[in-house]
């Protein structure tokens, strides 16, 4: 689903209201765990936390006009999805990450490559997500995507 949304609270106040909890803590928590240097905002119709032009002047390669996307989450027709670019990058964090899932949450992990599907709301590993925002740093996603993306 497509909220057309101008800021995070704007966005999480367009959806249906069963969800505003599990959106409202799962802004939180990205909030407090994500190092510094990351800035929330909107992108692609998402809460997003990206790396600010004044940190990475070179922007996203596919519109460098727009700072460099990082992780997202939205809510969809059928889930709460949680969008990281780390894990998509980095198979280490990936294997970490489905790995420890189990240990956070007694449902199946439906996972794609960098999205996170919760399907059930109050299901929601928050202690999880957590510790995966804990994971990089700006400069660690700089360096990764430089490598991986950057041509």
């Amino acid at each position: 689903m497509k909220y057309d949304a101008t800021s995070p609270e704007n966005y999480i106040n367009k959806t249906p209201e069963e969800r505003h909890e599990a959106l409202q803590k799962l802004r939180k928590t990205i909030k407090k765990h994500l190092p510094k240097g990351f800035q929330e905002g909107m992108q692609y119709n998402m809460i997003s936390y990206y790396i600010p032009h004044s940190l990475y002047p070179d922007g996203y390669h596919c519109n460098p006009k727009k700072p460099l996307p990082f992780m997202s989450f939205a809510s969809q027709k059928n889930s709460i999805n949680l969008y990281h670019m780390g894990i998509y990058a980095k198979p280490e964090l990936y294997n970490w990450f489905v790995n420890e899932y189990p240990k956070h949450c007694s449902l199946k992990l439906d996972m794609g490559k960098s999205c996170i599907r919760f399907k059930n709301v109050n299901k929601i590993p928050f202690s999880l997500i957590a510790m995966l925002c804990e994971k990089m740093t700006p400069q660690d996603w700089i360096d990764c995507y430089e490598k991986s993306y950057k041509k």
